[in-house]
């Protein structure tokens, strides 16, 4: 397992629309490890694959508190087939370093993925994990969090994260 570099916006990879995996192949479930380790070095709730530049369809969440057991969850191909009701939940998002947002969900989702192991499973979330499923779900279509928000805060926070980007040592903003 290795920790991977997290992109941040405004990196053009974390727009980029990801790919459906064909199998789940050892090199797949290297990866999916790779996720995991990353998300909980980072810390975080939740990572997708493209924010550290792999263009597939594949993301990870764990939702448990700091004084539970892990809770890893992985989806691979997700789809979310039903959303109802709507809630506002403060998110922040490891490819935003920093910033943390009221952005509006559904409250209640149904999603049907591959895990790891290359079975199909259904599953139903709300609260924390519903939110977290659709912010991950947003990456692998190469939507983000700030494509959320009103347009004064947009323009807060693009500027923010591009004076970030160009102070950063060989970074460019992109």
């Amino acid at each position: 397992m290795a920790v991977r570099t997290i992109l941040h916006y405004p990196d053009p990879r974390l727009r980029q629309k990801a790919v459906a995996v064909a199998e789940v192949t050892p090199a797949i479930k290297q990866l999916v490890e790779d996720m995991a380790e990353t998300m909980y070095a980072a810390p975080g709730v939740g990572l997708a694959a493209n924010q550290i530049g792999e263009a597939v369809r594949i993301f990870v969440i764990d939702t448990a508190g700091d004084d539970e057991p892990s809770k890893l969850r992985v989806f691979i191909n997700p789809q979310i087939v039903s959303k109802q009701g709507e809630l506002v939940w403060e998110e922040g998002c490891l490819s935003f370093p920093g910033v943390m947002e009221e952005i509006e969900r559904a409250a209640h989702v149904r999603v049907k993925a591959i895990d790891q192991h290359g079975q199909p499973f259904e599953l139903e979330a709300e609260g924390l994990l519903a939110v977290a499923i659709q912010h991950e779900n947003d990456h692998l279509d190469g939507a983000l969090m700030i494509d959320k928000m009103g347009a004064l805060k947009k323009r807060i926070v693009d500027r923010k994260m591009r004076r970030r980007a160009a102070e950063r040592p060989g970074a460019s903003a992109r």
